[in-house]
């Protein structure tokens, strides 16, 4: 029998409820048992002025950008709309039915203004990182970092080749947001100062973003987001905007190191790395100032192509401080004798010079092997070698083949981040704007990484 016509008909009371309208197994369901936001207004407090109308409650804005990002929806416009139709973001937003959601114009005027003079969004990622380590997740011993290019939003039409950009004609009073972040960071070691060289365009519209074609495709505007991670259970203990330039990206791993260090007393075991991580100063910085085990590949430039002896043949006696060819000559840093010694140092690029004797060396039956072309052979050596060597002798082991394997899930992260929350290019503008964006779509991922490990435990059926 066909049943009555649905008709609708306005009621004068209703009885409704968001909490059984969301799902059990949804993800905010799970998400909601890590998000403890109860020292947020004791945070914000100082930035709030004692008079005049009252704010939008602060919890609500986070709570609100917390779904965003773990959902992967990009716009705030979009965003507003989404929590205002869907039942389970108003319900982790904790918004009634009759509630009112925000105008997407209050993220833009709080994130401009008490979000980054209090740095909110480190606080909130630290609270869940130390969420993670109070659960388990994270033992702080194996320690993984890496970084991933994200592309801003700008484009090539709309910038300045090298030679016609000049920083020092602009004016900080006439100039948009993002060009007065870029003056203020021109001495950051994270973006300006990172390297002498020059990018060969510049943005207009983001100057401290990176001109790069690393992809391979082609070239683009970017930011670098650098991770360290534990590689228990992939959880992201650190996260740092920086410039797309290896120095940078390298100089953020010990930023980030010490910060862990600082912040939750973690001194990792080991540190694993890709190639990019792999010059003798860092390599230094690990071995001999925080005592870390280099699981990283070392960059080596030794190897010769035309079939003469490679450094590696050539025995190195540190007692001596000499190296000994293949023919058993000795070669030296100098081969004078002073009244008073004197101290070696090296070059610009940290190297030091070992030279064989010519006489030595055109008398040897090996010189066609060794140094055809020319007077003697010559060995250079770096003064962090030694750092090098420890590096060289982990990657002998067994410990550094797991590492390897342990590597890939840096890389695990950023594909969610780019795949599965959205973030395949950024939506503001400026170092502090990626800094933003960088540091919630890291504490979405650990978030949802919790919601994963520690899911909910199943609700008891009554007797």
């Amino acid at each position: 029998m066909m049943g009555p016509r649905q008709e609708a008909q306005g009621a004068l009371f209703y009885e409704f409820s968001i909490e059984g309208h969301v799902p059990p197994d949804h993800i905010l369901r799970s998400v909601e048992r890590f998000v403890d936001l109860a020292g947020l207004r004791q945070h914000l407090a100082p930035f709030y002025s004692s008079t005049g109308r009252p704010s939008i409650d602060p919890e609500l804005m986070i709570r609100m950008l917390l779904v965003g990002y773990i959902m992967g929806i990009r716009s705030e416009r979009r965003l507003c709309e989404e929590v205002h139709l869907n039942l389970a973001y108003r319900w982790f937003c904790r918004l009634d039915l009759n509630k009112q959601v925000p105008d997407h114009s209050t993220f833009s005027k709080n994130r401009h203004g008490r979000f980054r003079d209090s740095d909110l969004l480190r606080h909130l990622f630290e609270a869940v990182v130390a969420r993670c380590i109070a659960e388990g997740l994270a033992s702080g011993q194996r320690l993984a970092a890496d970084a991933s290019l994200i592309q801003v939003d700008a484009n090539r039409q709309n910038s300045t080749p090298q030679t016609d950009w000049h920083p020092t004609s602009i004016n900080p009073e006439d100039a948009p947001r993002a060009v007065r972040e870029y003056l203020a960071t021109l001495d950051d070691a994270a973006f300006g100062a990172a390297s002498p060289v020059e990018p060969k365009f510049t943005s207009h519209s983001d100057p401290a973003s990176q001109w790069t074609g690393a992809r391979g495709g082609p070239a683009y505007f970017a930011y670098s987001t650098n991770y360290l991670i534990d590689t228990d259970n992939g959880v992201i203990l650190d996260v740092e905007a920086t410039r797309s330039i290896r120095q940078a990206e390298v100089g953020s791993v010990r930023t980030m190191i010490d910060r862990v260090n600082d912040t939750f007393g973690i001194k990792p075991e080991r540190l694993i790395a890709d190639t990019a991580y792999g010059k003798g100063e860092m390599l230094d910085w690990l071995v001999q100032k925080r005592g870390i085990a280099p699981h990283i590949p070392v960059i080596d430039k030794s190897a010769r192509k035309d079939g003469t002896f490679e450094r590696a043949e050539f025995a190195y006696d540190a007692v001596e401080d000499i190296y000994t060819c293949p023919g058993g000559k000795e070669l030296k840093q100098s081969r004078r004798v002073f009244t008073t010694p004197r101290e070696t140092k090296p070059d610009e690029d940290g190297m030091l010079r070992y030279r064989a004797s010519k006489g030595n060396c055109d008398g040897c039956a090996l010189k066609p092997r060794c140094c055809p072309k020319e007077p003697s052979r010559k060995v250079t050596r770096s003064i962090y070698e030694p750092s090098r060597d420890v590096a060289r002798a982990i990657a002998q082991t067994k410990q550094y083949a797991i590492s390897c394997k342990l590597r890939k899930k840096v890389e695990m992260l950023f594909a969610h981040l780019k795949r599965i929350l959205g973030l395949n290019r950024l939506r503001l503008r400026g170092p502090y704007g990626a800094h933003d964006e960088f540091h919630l779509a890291a504490t979405a991922q650990n978030l949802r990484k919790l919601a994963k490990l520690l899911p909910t435990p199943p609700a008891a059926r009554p007797a």
